[in-house]
């Protein structure tokens, strides 16, 4: 009897194991890609000895409690709003719900945006743009915040991967780029150790 019940046991902590495999390898291949664009002459925000000096982006260590499932609340009857950009001028997006989540037993809340442009675009048609701050900014990660990419979740939860973050192209070049400011709403009062470092980047 105590055999089998070593099994169920093991089981359950098997699955963990290989889910949280999943995960990690689902990490490091945004790592991978994100590196790969920035070294692709044709992809990279970067310019002249930049580019050329480019290694590879510094990464905080792949940390799960940074990976949380929030209640995802769609927002009813947005309406298209000009959001605030990095030149001073405005990008059109719309409030597309809210993900509420718990982080280290304190209940957050952040807003999913919709591009009014890139929804035009098959390919972008489920895509929601996270801009967030937390209190890393200006110190470990890129003073203006950082981004995540998401997609429409089908219920009412959704995967808020902090690991899967990255700075905005006017990290690396604010000339050539105009990139959304996060809105005061989307300031977390915590520390985010996860996703993309704003280091020395070119020899890293």
């Amino acid at each position: 009897m105590k055999k089998y019940l070593f099994l169920f046991v093991l089981f359950p902590l098997l699955f963990s194991s290989q889910k949280a495999s999943k995960e990690e390898s689902e990490i490091k291949k945004f790592q991978k890609e994100l590196n790969a664009e920035y070294r692709n002459p044709k992809e990279t925000p970067l310019r002249g000895g930049n580019f050329t000096r480019f290694k590879a982006h510094p990464f905080f260590p792949v940390d799960m409690k940074y990976r949380v499932t929030a209640q995802f609340t769609k927002t009813e009857n947005a309406e298209p709003f000009g959001l605030p950009t990095s030149s001073g001028k405005t990008k059109v997006y719309k409030e597309y719900g809210k993900a509420s989540f718990t982080l280290a037993g304190k209940p957050y809340t952040l807003i999913l945006y919709q591009s009014m442009d890139l929804i035009k675009q098959e390919k972008y048609k489920d895509y929601l743009f996270l801009p967030f701050r937390d209190a890393t900014n200006g110190k470990e990660t890129y003073g203006g915040g950082k981004y995540m990419d998401l997609t429409i979740p089908k219920g009412n939860t959704i995967i808020l991967d902090f690991n899967k973050s990255y700075q905005p192209y006017c990290a690396y070049n604010a000339y050539d780029y105009n990139c959304p400011v996060v809105p005061e709403e989307n300031r977390l009062p915590v520390e985010i150790r996860a996703g993309v470092m704003y280091e020395d980047i070119y020899h890293h």
